[in-house]
């Protein structure tokens, strides 16, 4: 089975497309926030590579193509922020200070626990960069002396369990200004939580694609800074 894989350059892409329209299909047809389709994606393929006791060097070879669109899919964000520029000047001051403290607490949150588990200087900045988009994480993990595949793993699974849990934790702590769930999803969840937050409205979408730019930046000097911590 590897053979066949190595022998196609789209192998890698097709079983990922697959998985994630199935996912789709699973969520459209069930409504339930768990069927989320990056997350069903990840599991069927793990299933299909482990089935097939195929390498994963191997798909990622001919997988490797959908990493190439992070980067101009991250800059398309920018669009539905650009129509919302007036509220962004209006709500300029709360909105720094909020994406500010949602670095802050995302930076000390893994300095707590790292140091509760006791984690290595290794692990411990490997795991910095958790909620900012991967083609960020990776550079940080990187610099820091990390562990930049697990960054990866690590930004992906707190990207979709905030695609999966946003509406509950909206809920939960009463949550219903557009600008404020846009940010929170943004801030923690990257790219993946953005991607619900447009489904909840245009600004919500906005803020959130605002608070991956921001947050990114913020969290590439506040890690440097937090990993002379531990």
């Amino acid at each position: 089975m590897n053979n066949l894989i190595l022998s196609s350059t789209t192998f890698g892409v097709v079983i990922s497309f697959l998985g994630f329209m199935i996912g789709m299909a699973l969520k459209k047809r069930f409504k339930i926030a768990i069927f989320n389709p990056l997350l069903i994606a990840i599991l069927l393929v793990i299933a299909v590579l482990k089935l097939f006791r195929i390498d994963y060097s191997s798909y990622n070879a001919s997988a490797k193509y959908l990493s190439y669109l992070l980067t101009p899919a991250t800059v398309c964000l920018a669009i539905p922020l650009y129509t919302q520029l007036e509220k962004l000047r209006q709500n300029l001051l709360a909105i720094l200070c909020a994406l500010a403290v949602g670095v802050l607490t995302s930076l000390v949150s893994v300095l707590a626990l790292s140091a509760l588990f006791r984690l290595s200087h290794q692990e411990y900045v490997t795991l910095l960069p958790k909620s900012v988009t991967s083609a960020i994480g990776m550079g940080v993990s990187e610099e820091l002396g990390g562990y930049s595949s697990i960054t990866v793993a690590v930004i992906i699974l707190s990207g979709i369990f905030g695609n999966v849990s946003g509406d509950l934790v909206c809920r939960l702590f009463r949550i219903t200004e557009p600008i404020a769930k846009g940010l929170g999803m943004g801030a923690a969840s990257h790219a993946i939580g953005t991607a619900r937050a447009m489904e909840w409205g245009e600004l919500e979408g906005a803020m959130s694609s605002l608070a991956i730019v921001v947050s990114g930046l913020l969290t590439v000097v506040g890690a440097s800074v937090f990993a002379n911590f531990l």
